[in-house]
């Protein structure tokens, strides 16, 4: 009775995603019968554009979206090209046109024909011009896309010292082509689909056919095909239907602004995922070593590379467990603290008026919400917020008595490391304050229970076949050479690594197995 009732309140709120009815209907070769039932699947939008032409006597019609066509490149290539192409198709009937049309007129390099209204629609909304034909059931698609977007730059969120400064931008065609332009090779296969009911957003598969297992591609066309959406607006929408389930703390996906990095993901097995309006390629399946490497570290010296991966392990750790460890050891543990250190935390902490724990969580709210307010904010504004924050709201708290001096410098050192590995920050987040209350209540015991926790459900990620923990679980000694250590590119580029994935049968696919003959690495 309660569910029937909920589900009878909740369809009055919520939509199910459903394709626009009557668009699968053919064209009709009346051209005007055809442009009003296009007007009419569009609603009267004002920004759809019908122009009306007449070329040897056959009465035609290029539709387009304002602001999506370079208006340009279509009058220098359709106003003589046109006529000349419609006279060559003397004796041909109507019906003939666009194919003779096609043949003829180089309009552009992307050209499609096309028999329904969804096509129709579908090639206008992106950026195509439509040429229909009085007499002929079938139209024409010209790319020539002349909307506005952001231009290459430098990626704001993978900056580096060396190395590539291009990023992806918006438009899928020109992520597509950076990825072409460092991969000259015929093995790197690109395969575009359209999901959203209503955005029928492009989403483009990549992969090398040459190193990644055919049954890891099959399953990501797969899940994304029953992926159901009305509108796809960010490639973070994929990464659940590319994950193994909604209960690890932990992704096996990543996402990244760089070609030059999703190339080198594609030549080690794995398959990149880009969806148009988003610069954030999604790259499955993704190990959790990775989030302490960079591209920086194959541009440098090897024993440097291996000091900046310590730093970020041991800046891991610092963020998820100093907090909670610090709680745990004043409140439950003060023996393990040194003499002097304690009788100062001790001073620090007498004229508190909250406990331990509840100060450690109330700082890092008040972290988390100027945090929040510094990215939402414009630029500007959000740099004075996060000044005023740390300045004036830290040291009144501290001259309240609201937080004690060596909170506020462990909520500082864990904020610091917190940035160390951008790319778990958000199970770090969570995690950081899951220890300070199992520090707070069970202390020490509670921290390991925990780490025993996070160790067994991080182990318990495996996306496409792949655990996230290899090459140490299941453990690969010749795959470590690149893990916590980086060898020298003399050793790197002998042998070259892989991710493929493991049927469930526990045997390889033939592919991997051929790829295992010819001296190949696989975890």
């Amino acid at each position: 009775m309660l569910f029937s009732k909920w589900e009878e309140n909740s369809g009055r709120s919520y939509a199910i995603p459903r394709p626009d009815p009557g668009l699968d209907e053919a064209l009709t070769a009346d051209l005007s019968q055809s442009l009003e039932k296009l007007r009419g699947f569009c609603g009267g939008t004002a920004d759809l554009q019908i122009n009306r032409i007449t070329a040897s006597e056959v009465p035609m019609a290029f539709v387009m979206f304002e602001g999506l066509v370079n208006y340009q490149t279509l009058l220098l290539g359709a106003a003589g090209p046109l006529e000349s192409a419609v006279a060559a198709a003397v004796g041909c009937s109507r019906e003939k046109l666009p194919a003779v049309i096609e043949r003829e007129l180089f309009l552009s390099g992307d050209k499609k024909r096309f028999s329904t209204y969804r096509e129709l629609i579908g090639f206008i909304a992106s950026g195509f011009a439509a040429l229909l034909i009085d007499g002929a059931a079938e139209g024409i698609a010209f790319g020539v896309q002349g909307f506005s977007f952001r231009s290459v730059g430098e990626p704001s969120s993978e900056t580096n010292l060396r190395g590539s400064r291009e990023g992806f931008a918006e438009p899928i065609r020109i992520n597509m082509s950076m990825v072409r332009r460092r991969m000259k090779t015929p093995s790197l296969c690109m395969k575009l689909l359209k999901l959203g009911e209503k955005s029928n957003t492009d989403v483009c598969i990549l992969y090398r056919s040459d190193r990644a297992a055919p049954a890891m591609v099959q399953e990501v066309e797969r899940r994304l095909s029953e992926a159901v959406f009305d509108s796809l607006l960010d490639s973070g929408y994929l990464r659940p239907f590319l994950e193994s389930g909604p209960f690890s703390l932990f992704s096996g996906t990543n996402v990244t602004e760089r070609p030059d990095t999703l190339c080198a993901k594609l030549s080690e097995g794995r398959i990149g995922i880009l969806v148009d309006g988003s610069p954030f390629a999604v790259v499955a399946p993704t190990l959790f070593a990775e989030h302490f490497q960079s591209a920086d570290d194959y541009s440098e010296r090897p024993y440097y590379a291996v000091l900046m991966r310590l730093i970020k392990y041991l800046a891991f750790f610092l963020t998820m467990l100093l907090p909670g460890c610090y709680v745990a050891a004043v409140e439950y543990h003060p023996e393990l603290l040194p003499a002097e250190l304690l009788f100062r935390v001790a001073e620090a902490e007498s004229g508190m008026a909250f406990p331990l724990m509840a100060e450690a969580l109330f700082v890092h709210f008040l972290y988390e919400l100027m945090r929040e307010a510094g990215l939402r904010l414009p630029r500007p504004v959000g740099h004075a917020v996060s000044i005023i924050g740390a300045l004036v709201i830290g040291d009144a708290a501290v001259t309240a008595g609201l937080v004690s001096t060596p909170m506020v410098m462990v909520v500082a050192l864990t904020t610091i490391s917190s940035f160390v590995v951008p790319s778990l920050y958000e199970p770090l987040t969570l995690l950081r304050l899951v220890f300070i209350l199992l520090g707070g209540t069970l202390g020490l015991y509670g921290v390991v229970l925990g780490l025993c926790f996070v160790g067994a459900n991080l182990c318990s990620v495996t996306v496409l076949g792949v655990p996230a923990t290899s090459p140490e679980m299941p453990f690969s000694g010749y795959a470590m050479r690149d893990t916590l250590l980086r060898m020298s590119w003399k050793w790197l580029g002998r042998r070259q690594f892989l991710v493929s994935r493991t049927a469930g049968t526990g045997q390889n696919d033939a592919a991997a197995q051929d790829r295992q003959r010819e001296g190949d690495t696989r975890l």
